[in-house]
């Protein structure tokens, strides 16, 4: 039995390394992850490319190197190595993944896929004051408490599992986390961003568009974002993949 650690910011990023020896002393730890940045890819994974993998050296181990997804990532492991973890980790991520915009987090999206094959997965992200931390792949970025709060609450999952109707939890920690920040269970909230494409002019005189996010302040006290973002404490939602709405449809004439 063992834990698998993967991510979505790549192998050389210093937050899988800090996932590494948060579980490192809980069962033997395989990681395979992607050779490079893939954050965004959410659930996705390769169809029309082979996925090519290299050892690569990792601390006091040896990591997997795929030139794929964090989902191929994962596949590669259970299938490529014959590995039935019993825990799948997905982190640390360089930046927090909050509200609904998991959905296209390659960091959640892994995770979601490791649920789905029956694996209870932890996704764990760590808010980032700023993006040098991100570009930099996350070196010199202080993740001392954040292994032990990952450390805890992996422990805790090994220990009893999850309560029926959860399949994963995304943990989010907060900028300047301590030992003694207080933890919430929270839900998520419904945007984290209020977004718009914005036109601008490249220096041919030729219009592009770019992406532009400003963080809403409709914040819903109890959420993930209320949590992390404004009271500075570390926030765990429990998610199940089951995404049917619990409602009677027929009352509503669907059925016609």
């Amino acid at each position: 039995m063992t834990i698998l650690i993967v991510n979505d910011d790549g192998v050389h990023s210093a937050g899988l390394h800090a996932t590494y020896h948060a579980v490192r002393p809980l069962d033997e730890a395989v990681i395979c992850a992607p050779h490079e940045q893939k954050t965004g890819t959410g659930r996705g994974f390769s169809l029309h490319k082979p996925i090519r993998v290299k050892q690569v050296p990792f601390d006091d181990t040896t990591a997997y190197a795929t030139s794929g997804t964090p989902v191929d990532s994962l596949l590669y492991a259970i299938h490529g190595l014959d590995l039935r973890p019993r825990l799948v980790v997905s982190g640390i991520n360089l930046g927090e993944n909050i509200s609904t915009e998991i959905t296209s987090s390659g960091t959640v999206g892994v995770a979601i896929e490791a649920a789905s094959l029956g694996i209870p997965a932890i996704a764990v992200s760590m808010e980032l004051k700023n993006d040098m931390g991100k570009l930099e792949e996350g070196h010199g970025v202080d993740f001392s408490a954040a292994v032990l709060v990952t450390r805890r609450i992996a422990s805790r999952v090994l220990a009893s599992g999850f309560p029926p109707g959860v399949d994963l939890l995304n943990v989010n920690i907060p900028h300047g986390v301590r030992d003694d920040t207080p933890v919430e269970y929270t839900f998520l909230e419904r945007n984290l961003y209020d977004s718009h494409i914005e036109e601008r002019i490249d220096p041919m005189g030729r219009p592009y568009y770019w992406n532009v996010g400003i963080v809403s302040q409709k914040v819903r006290h109890g959420s993930d974002v209320h949590c992390v973002l404004h009271k500075g404490h570390v926030s765990i939602t429990p998610i199940s993949i089951d995404m049917t709405a619990p409602v009677e449809c027929a009352s509503y004439g669907y059925h016609r």
